[in-house]
């Protein structure tokens, strides 16, 4: 297949790259500067120069395309809402393209407001009023002819390279002075490697995205006490809980996230593809010193 992929320089991004070109995909990444065009021929791709910015970039991206794998997002969060919206313009320009074909179009979408509390499943629909609606946009296009499919990340997608969540729990303990969690901290965040999350977006592309929603997640549920802990071995700090009260001081906007509940399964999605996550766990990456390099 010839694919189309936006994001295709990300930490999860550049990982599906290699996943399908290592299949025997042609891979064409989404790449708006110089530097990220450089970044794209590395990973073996070819270019496709334009933005998220510019729909009609876009479109001519996923009309040379068998499929599209939409994996961009600005995540600066001082403007969130606007990012969102940018995202869901992209995705319905995508989805205008591939519309009456049956060339898939995966989106990417998360848990970490899935289904606190519980074990969430495939079967949960995301919830409609949050900012970002990638999922909500891509069902919107299942109904106008678009074959869809929505490929939901774990709270942290971990490896060497990560920036995300994880990476701001070490900084909030470097500048706090201790690794903290919240209550009892069996808050349970759930896990996968970004090389096992790549190929959950390969093989769903390759079976036309037919199951519609996809878990990338190898463990249900990582007790975020079990995090808090390796962090302050780590660093050398002392890890302690926190009160509610106290953990917007200590972890500021991240304190949401910090305390969420969210274990989620991914049994059908294991039955559908026939995957298997292979690499390490979370504990265990996140206990080797790239995470902690200054």
């Amino acid at each position: 297949m010839r694919v189309f992929v936006t994001g295709a320089t990300g930490f999860v991004g550049s990982a599906v790259v290699r996943d399908l070109i290592a299949a025997g995909h042609r891979v064409t990444g989404l790449a708006r500067t110089d530097e990220a065009a450089t970044a794209v021929t590395a990973l073996g791709a070819e270019v496709h120069r334009g933005s998220l910015e510019d729909n009609a970039s876009l479109r001519r991206g996923a009309a040379t395309s068998d499929g599209v794998l939409h994996l961009a997002f600005n995540h600066d969060f001082s403007k969130f809402a606007d990012n969102c919206e940018l995202d869901r313009r992209a995705i319905l320009a995508l989805g205008e393209e591939l519309k009456g074909s049956a060339r898939p179009l995966i989106v990417t979408s998360g848990v970490a407001l899935l289904a606190p509390g519980r074990l969430a499943t495939e079967d949960d629909a995301a919830a409609r009023h949050f900012p970002r609606v990638s999922e909500a946009t891509a069902e919107d296009l299942m109904q106008q002819g678009v074959r869809a499919g929505i490929v939901r990340l774990p709270p942290t997608t971990h490896g060497e390279g990560d920036h995300g969540f994880v990476p701001r729990l070490i900084a909030i303990a470097r500048e706090k002075g201790a690794a903290a969690y919240i209550g009892d901290g069996m808050n349970r965040w759930p896990a996968a490697h970004r090389l096992d999350a790549a190929r959950v977006y390969r093989l769903a592309l390759e079976q036309g995205a037919a199951a519609g929603r996809y878990h990338a997640i190898a463990e249900e549920g990582v007790p975020f006490k079990a995090i808090a802990e390796v962090i302050g071995k780590r660093l050398g700090l002392p890890v302690m809980s926190k009160t509610a009260d106290e953990a917007e001081t200590h972890f500021g906007w991240f304190a949401r996230f910090a305390a969420v509940d969210v274990a989620t399964s991914s049994a059908k999605t294991r039955a559908a593809l026939g995957w298997e996550p292979k690499e390490k766990g979370l504990i265990e990456d996140l206990d080797q010193p790239y995470y902690f390099k200054v």
